[in-house]
């Protein structure tokens, strides 16, 4: 459109140049024209301008070979200093462009234009007839410039606009030094893992996402992106394969803007209804303002139809009101179609860096604490929230603090309509003990608006302790829970790491040894074999995951430990052990990631004859639970489930993280007894497609 419209303006005259400017007394002049009356200046100038193009003018190689014969439209300026300025040159060759902007540069300085006997702008197009005829000196007033008056103030504005275009530079990349978050999913993060997390690092790895600024320090994610690169001279090239589809850089700012895909089409064995499928389209922009504030958005409009199992878990999610579903890790769903959903999504944050030790964030998104694949203490499973962190680094120290706002969205705790509002509150505090030992403590508390108290100013402190406020606020006033992370660095290559989380804790049932329920407690054991067998970029981890029954719930259920119907931890709420096996491998653009996951989960039967609560549901009341003793993982419809996931693929543009793409999914589900909630299912689902992989997608539910 750009284009189009300044060849337009290029295309007023039929010859010779036009001229937009402010009301003038006299327009440029020549130091050869210096002698002219007045009336005759116009004429002097157009013809000493065309001398010198020229005879000056070289016509590009390319031009002669095709006995090319058209002509090169200019759009210029003569300034307030008398300098000549291209605003704008069109051609069919570029190497006709670059050439006119070259003589362009040449131009000597002039005695500009006046207004009221002070200098102004003049603005002017020219068109340059390729071959080049020498110009013939005339007194033809047809030969004279045509003149269109402006007034000053437009004059003043247009320099102002001309000015900001002047600014602009090559873009230098400047997003991976950045204050910005590096998009967090498992895959990517596993590209520089080994560097972050060699001994003797001051890294912190358990909080993510990660910003750029810090994984400069450890790995050259730019050098990265530009040893990828395509070799390409086509415009359509460059951004199909290399680079961000919008970039802008002057000396104060900066911004990206890219479109978000993730087409995808597949089978699976289990639907009846036909092929499964995947529309998004979305906007990501990137953008830095001065050197310490950032911020990015992302907008999605996505329709799709999943597996049986994904459509089956997604509508179980149900919020409140007329929508069928919500889609795990994203949000409500409306119904598309007859059986597919429709289902929006915005993100978007602010960084501000006041100071090199802190970093502060606000905005609509996730948050991950861990080193594993699952989290225990917050993960990114469920639906964006709106959330504030601070995060300050200091000598071998990070500590995290996340404000959030969440939703419980069941029909059992809608009040007028709306959906209940629940708060949660974080504090994590990264302690390198040595070169090899890192130690994380963590607590959290979930309150909701009970006596109207909103959003608690009790834990806006950022270094306090929860469960004392807690205590302080009323038994039933907040949920709190306390936890633990390591990680050992055994060498170069293997990672130990774990978790620890306490949700309620009685000594005395733990050393009674009767399996008591208020022992709500779950740990996780892990390791990471970077360069695996001397194999470079191939990445193995194996990891151990067991939550016992009631974690995560409370006796006030609106407190449950979750957002939009989903966990706020591990994607299987409690009563579960699993063990996850993960491959993942990359070599220049392809790359391959294998998962297998073995788990025991218990579930409630949900029958008129048990309604029983067997404490694998976070959302259930804890006062009908089974019994207060002989708790054990498994109790409940038992099931025992397998899972293995295979992607593998094709980056297409390591600027924006587009990828071809092939997964396959098997899973089998097996429980004790078929309930309307747990059904058995044994599951083959085949996709390909091509995505923007910003985020994680989990299907292991």
């Amino acid at each position: 459109m750009k284009r189009i419209i300044c060849i337009a303006i290029l295309l007023i005259s039929s010859f010779g140049f036009t001229q937009t400017l402010s009301t003038y007394e006299k327009p440029p002049v020549f130091s050869e024209c210096k002698t002219e009356v007045v009336d005759h200046i116009k004429s002097c100038f157009n013809y000493t301008l065309n001398s010198f193009i020229y005879k000056n003018f070289k016509v590009p190689q390319i031009a002669i070979d095709e006995a090319y014969k058209g002509d090169v439209r200019v759009l210029f300026e003569v300034n307030k200093e008398g300098e000549f300025k291209v605003i704008y040159a069109d051609a069919i060759y570029e190497e006709l462009k670059e050439e006119s902007k070259r003589v362009f540069k040449l131009l000597p300085k002039i005695k500009p234009a006046t207004y009221n006997g002070n200098a102004t702008f003049v603005q002017y197009s020219i068109s340059i007839e390729i071959p080049l005829t020498e110009p013939v000196k005339t007194s033809d007033k047809t030969t004279e410039v045509q003149l269109t008056e402006r007034d000053s103030l437009n004059a003043t504005l247009s320099n102002e606009f001309d000015a900001i275009a002047d600014e602009l530079k090559p873009y230098e990349k400047l997003e991976y030094n950045s204050q910005l978050n590096v998009p967090f999913t498992h895959s990517y993060y596993a590209r520089f893992d080994d560097e972050m997390n060699a001994i003797g690092t001051n890294s912190h790895t358990a909080a993510k996402p990660f910003l750029y600024s810090d994984v400069a320090r450890y790995y050259d994610i730019k050098a990265e992106k530009e040893s990828l690169a395509k070799e390409t001279d086509s415009w359509l090239g460059r951004k199909l394969y290399n680079e961000h589809l919008v970039e802008v850089q002057a000396e104060d700012y900066w911004f990206t803007v890219d479109p978000i895909l993730d087409l995808q089409v597949g089978r699976d064995s289990e639907t009846d209804s036909g092929s499964t499928w995947n529309n998004t389209r979305g906007l990501f922009i990137q953008a830095g303002l001065g050197k310490r504030f950032n911020l990015t958005a992302s907008v999605y409009e996505s329709q799709g139809r999943f597996a049986d199992y994904f459509n089956q878990y997604a509508e179980s999610l149900k919020a409140f009101g007329p929508d069928p579903a919500i889609i795990p890790g994203r949000g409500i769903a409306k119904r598309f179609k007859e059986n597919s959903y429709d289902y929006p999504v915005a993100e978007a944050y602010l960084s501000y860096t006041p100071a090199d030790f802190l970093n502060i964030q606000f905005g609509h998104g996730k948050n991950f604490i861990g080193d594993g694949y699952r989290s225990l203490l917050q993960s990114d499973v469920a639906s964006p929230y709106p959330f504030l962190k601070l995060n300050a680094t200091f000598w071998k120290i990070k500590y995290t603090s996340t404000w959030m706002w969440l939703k419980d969205v069941r029909d059992d705790v809608v009040e007028g309509g709306a959906f209940l509002t629940k708060y949660m509150a974080n504090h994590y505090l990264s302690w390198n003990v040595s070169k090899r030992l890192n130690i994380g403590l963590f607590e959290s508390v979930m309150w909701a608006d009970t006596n109207g108290r909103g959003f608690d100013v009790n834990y806006l402190n950022p270094i306090i302790f929860f469960r004392a406020i807690e205590f302080q606020t009323g038994q039933d006033a907040g949920n709190a829970i306390l936890g633990l992370s390591s990680k050992y660095k055994w060498n170069n290559k293997v990672n130990l790491y774990g978790q620890f989380i306490v949700d309620e804790f009685s000594l005395s049932d733990v050393t009674g040894g009767d399996k008591s329920w208020k022992n709500k407690f779950g740990f996780q054991l892990g390791a990471k074999y970077f360069n695996a067998f001397k194999v470079d970029n191939l990445l193995l981890q194996a990891e151990y995951n067991q939550v016992r029954p009631y974690t995560y719930s409370h006796n006030s259920i609106i407190l449950n430990y979750a957002n939009f119907n989903q966990p706020m931890a591990h994607l299987w709420g409690s009563n579960f052990r699993e063990m996850v096996l993960i491959g993942r491998y990359n070599y220049k653009r392809w790359f391959a990631d294998a998962k297998f996951i073995i788990g025991e989960r218990g579930f409630d039967f949900n029958t008129a004859e048990d309604s029983l609560n067997y404490g694998g549901n976070i959302f259930a009341d804890e006062d009908n639970r089974v019994s207060d003793t002989g708790i054990r993982i498994g109790q409940g419809n038992k099931v025992n489930s397998f899972m293995t996931e295979i992607q593998a693929g094709f980056l297409l543009n390591p600027a924006t993280n587009l990828k071809l793409f092939t997964n396959i999914i098997y899973r089998d589900f097996n429980p004790e007894a078929i309930t309307a909630s747990t059904t058995n299912s044994n599951t083959l689902w085949f996709s390909i497609g091509v995505r923007t992989d910003i985020f994680n997608w989990y299907n292991d539910f």
